[in-house]
C-alpha cells in the first residue's frame, strides 16, 4: 500500500518542530494502538485506518483484547489479517482477567500458530460489572506472572520442536508490558509501586514497556528517572493520545484516572471552530511529543481510537511521518508551552 492512499492532512494545519532523523536506524520508533471493530459495519472504516497508518511505516501496531477475552475471536481475526495482508507487525494484547492458566495457554498457542511473535502482557482491568479485580481461581495474579507464562510456553514449544527452535532464533518472541507515569489508578498504586512492578516484570522477561496516557512530559520523564534508579533498563515508550477532542479526553480521564490539565480544556474550548480546535489540539500534542523525545524517549506509541487523521497530523507536525504526507503550511496559533524537563534515558 502506497502513501498515495493516505488522505491529505487537515487543511490549514502546520506545527513548527525541529526535523528529526528519518533513516531506519536512528529515527524514533512509531507505533499505534488499534482495537477490533465493534460491529461488522465498523470493519471497512478500521481497514481504511490500517491502510493509512501503514503508509508511515510504523514499527508495530498493538491490538487490544477485551476484558475476560470478550474480543478473543475478533482480536485474532484482526491480527491474522494484519499478518497476511499488510506489512505491519502486530502485537497482540493479553490479559489475566477471568481466565485460567490453561485457557491463557490455549490463547497464546492460537496466536503463536497464526505467526504472532509479539505480545503485550497486561493484568487487565476488571469487567465493567465488577468494581474490584479478582483473579480467576486457576489464573494469574499479575502481569509479571503472564510474562513468565509466555516465556515458558515458548520454551516448551522450542524444546519439543527443532524447527520451532530455529524459527524462534530467527524471530525471537517479544514481550511488552505496561507502565504508569502517574501510578496505576486501577490498582490504587503509586508511581513508586508501579516502578517496583515494572522491575518485577523486567525480571520475569519483559523486553520493553509502553506507558498509559499522560499529558505532561514531566510525568513520563520523572517515572523513567525513578525506574532507572530502581534498576529498570528496558526501553519505556510513552503512550500518547492526540488531544483534539474534549469529550474523548473526559472519557479517557474517567477510564484511566489520569487528570487532563485544565489548560488543555481551556485551549480547546476557546477555539473558533472545529478546525481551529483540531489545530490547537495537534499543536499541544506535538509539544508533548517533542518534550518526551527531547528528554530521551525512544519513540512514541499513539492511541488511535481506530481513526487515523489526528495521529497522522500529529506525526507530520512532529516530523515523524517520514515525509509520507505533504501539504502547504498554514498560520500558526496558540500553543501550550512545555515545562522544563531533565534529560533522560
Amino acid at each position: 500500500m502506497s502513501a498515495a492512499t493516505v488522505e491529505p492532512r487537515t487543511p490549514g494545519l502546520h506545527v513548527a518542530a525541529a526535523a528529526r532523523p528519518q533513516t531506519a536506524n536512528d529515527r524514533p520508533t512509531i507505533s499505534f494502538e488499534l482495537f477490533p471493530p465493534r460491529n461488522p459495519a465498523a470493519a471497512p472504516r478500521l481497514w481504511a485506518t490500517v491502510q493509512a497508518l501503514e503508509a508511515v511505516h510504523p514499527d508495530f501496531v498493538s491490538v487490544t483484547y477485551g476484558a475476560s477475552g470478550k474480543t478473543r475471536v475478533t482480536t485474532r481475526q484482526l491480527v491474522r489479517r494484519l499478518l497476511r495482508e499488510t506489512t505491519l507487525n502486530p502485537i497482540a494484547h493479553l490479559t489475566c482477567v477471568g481466565t485460567s492458566r490453561e485457557e491463557i495457554t490455549t490463547i497464546v498457542e492460537e496466536f503463536l500458530d497464526e505467526g504472532v511473535r509479539s505480545f503485550l502482557a497486561l493484568r487487565g482491568d476488571p469487567p465493567v460489572d465488577q468494581s474490584d479485580w479478582v483473579a480467576h481461581p486457576d489464573g494469574l495474579q499479575t502481569a509479571g506472572e503472564l510474562v513468565e507464562l509466555l516465556r515458558q510456553i515458548e520454551a516448551q514449544r522450542c524444546a519439543t520442536s527443532p524447527s520451532q527452535a530455529v524459527r524462534a532464533r530467527v524471530r525471537p518472541l517479544s514481550v511488552a508490558v505496561a507502565a504508569f507515569p502517574r501510578g496505576n489508578h486501577a490498582t490504587g498504586g503509586t508511581r513508586a509501586q508501579d516502578v517496583a512492578s515494572l522491575l518485577a516484570k523486567q525480571e520475569a522477561g519483559a523486553d520493553f514497556a509502553i506507558t498509559q496516557v499522560f499529558f505532561d512530559a514531566d510525568d513520563y520523564l520523572g517515572m523513567v528517572a525513578e525506574a532507572r534508579d530502581a534498576g529498570v533498563t528496558i526501553p519505556i515508550i510513552p503512550g500518547i493520545i492526540p488531544s483534539t477532542d474534549p469529550a474523548r479526553l473526559v472519557r479517557v480521564q474517567e477510564l484511566t484516572g489520569v487528570p487532563v490539565p485544565e489548560r488543555l480544556f481551556d485551549l480547546l474550548g476557546s477555539a473558533d471552530d472545529e478546525l481551529d480546535r483540531h489545530r490547537r489540539g495537534i499543536r499541544a500534542s506535538v509539544d508533548l511529543v517533542n518534550g518526551v523525545l527531547d528528554g530521551g524517549a525512544p519513540g512514541v506509541h499513539l492511541y488511535t481510537f481506530n481513526q487515523h487523521h489526528a495521529v497522522l497530523d500529529l506525526l507530520e507536525g512532529a516530523h515523524l511521518d517520514g515525509g509520507a504526507r505533504t501539504a502547504p503550511d498554514l498560520a500558526s496559533g496558540p500553543q501550550i508551552t512545555a515545562t522544563a524537563r531533565p534529560s533522560r534515558d
